[in-house]
């Protein structure tokens, strides 16, 4: 499905570009060609893109280029504009991605299958439905996994937000294979898993994916009446707040009537609620790219030196598909455009989740690369950033419970954070779990921590972090 590069300099003119057109016909009967712009001016272009309520499907830094899917009409309005047009392909260049990925029926089977092999380290469960009433499924690995341990931390993991990224489904699988096979045969995977409480929820998008099997190979959405919503421009923060999702409901990346209104966004919301990870990954495709909050231009998060650093060291753990260098970590107005809506937003500013969306492929490889070229290389490409935000819950951080007199977890109660010494002004306002238990990422240095909850008055404490956690 991926395009064929010829050379940079490679430009079409309009008469081949009406040609491919007349040959892109999509399974719905609109003609359909995803084309690659080579941009002159990244930035204003990029931005300009999202205002004409295009089809974005992936970008590549390195080249300076975007791929957008379009129709014959939308075509002419790019070269209207003065877009160049650099290579193309039609969207039904298969009919459906190769058969080895995944279905909604061939997951859930294959979760079932780990936990039935290995009962003591993974249960599988239902967290929600979806919109057409298909279970939406996660898996929970960590040792003794019958017997709740709320003191361990967790860390999440989730793919397929939009149906067409069939390879963001095959990483979370690695995961739970690399697991759930090395656990006692490596030492790294069984601290891992004795340590810690490891979420995985490889499709997500269930019923955009059986679209894509069935109607429509490029299907992004949920199966909201006959258009869809993206569900990735559907969570309640930030909704509609800065130009960066559609109100209309034929554009992939429409909204939704309100923040939150879809089931799989509530299932999504319910689940991260239940869990409360420490970190969370989200895989896309395609850019090679790390996105961290916030998704509106101009906005970083209050602990930026956290978010943003350790997302830069994620991007260097993943090596480009053509071996000459790695992702880029930014915002999405850094690398793409604005997004409103988005999960990691949400987790981050309702719950402190450190969060990412990893887009994984580039732009030769597209949404549904041959999978046996490239299933395997990629999910060991994109496995030591995985890895590496597991060996990071052992690292600078803070972990504990706040407790009442009685020795019983505190419902409701914020951690004030504030560096008195070792570093740059650092403040952060933490939410504890229901059940008083936290844990939280801090960079290096003294700390002052003022521990509230309702009813009972502030308590006071400092403590030094350094490389390793801290165990209050």
């Amino acid at each position: 499905m991926g395009f064929k590069r010829f050379g940079k300099s490679m430009v079409l003119g309009a008469f081949a570009l009406v040609a491919a057109l007349q040959l892109g016909m999509h399974q719905t009967g609109a003609e359909r060609m995803t084309v690659r712009l080579a941009l002159t001016n990244y930035p204003a272009q990029m931005k300009q893109l999202r205002q004409l309520d295009l089809d974005v499907a992936g970008v590549s830094i390195p080249h300076q280029t975007v791929d957008v899917v379009v129709s014959r009409e939308e075509a002419q309005k790019l070269q209207s504009l003065g877009y160049h047009f650099a290579l193309m392909k039609s969207t039904t260049a298969r009919a459906t991605p190769d058969s080895r990925y995944q279905t909604p029926e061939s997951i859930a089977a294959a979760l079932q299958k780990y936990a039935a092999a290995y009962p003591n380290l993974a249960q599988v469960m239902s967290v929600g439905k979806s919109l057409e009433g298909r279970d939406i499924w996660a898996i929970k690995i960590t040792s003794n996994v019958a017997e709740p341990n709320a003191s361990k931390p967790r860390i999440f993991f989730n793919g397929m937000h939009h149906a067409r990224e069939v390879m963001s489904v095959e990483i979370p699988l690695d995961t739970i294979n690399t697991l759930l096979t090395g656990y006692g045969k490596d030492a790294k995977v069984t601290h891992w898993v004795d340590a810690n409480e490891i979420w995985i929820l490889p499709m997500f998008n269930v019923d955009g994916n059986h679209k894509v099997w069935t109607s429509d190979t490029m299907w992004r959405k949920n199966a909201r009446g006959g258009y869809g919503v993206d569900i990735n421009r559907n969570y309640p923060f930030k909704w509609n707040s800065c130009n960066g999702s559609s109100g209309n409901q034929s554009a992939e990346d429409y909204r939704g009537p309100s923040g939150g209104s879809e089931p799989e966004t509530q299932v999504m919301m319910s689940a991260i609620q239940k869990i409360r990870p420490v970190f969370s990954i989200s895989y896309h495709s395609y850019s090679e790219i790390v996105i961290y909050p916030f998704g509106c231009e101009g906005e970083h998060t209050p602990t930026k030196e956290v978010v943003e650093g350790i997302g830069a060291e994620l991007a260097a753990k993943i090596v480009s598909d053509d071996q000459s260098g790695h992702y880029t970590a930014g915002t999405a107005p850094e690398l793409l455009y604005s997004v409103d809506g988005g999960d990691i937003d949400w987790m981050y500013h309702e719950y402190s989740v450190i969060p990412y969306v990893i887009e994984v492929n580039s732009d030769d490889q597209g949404f549904q690369p041959a999978y046996e070229d490239w299933r395997d290389q990629t999910v060991s490409r994109v496995k030591p950033g995985w890895q590496m935000l597991l060996d990071r819950l052992d690292g600078p951080s803070i972990h504990g419970q706040v407790k009442n007199v009685a020795g019983t977890g505190v419902s409701k109660a914020t951690l004030h954070i504030v560096r008195v010494s070792g570093g740059d002004e650092f403040v952060q306002d933490y939410p504890a779990r229901d059940d008083g238990y936290y844990d939280v990422i801090l960079p290096q240095g003294k700390y002052t921590i003022t521990f509230s909850a309702p009813g009972v008055s502030p308590q006071e404490q400092t403590v030094t972090v350094g490389s390793t956690r801290v165990e209050l």
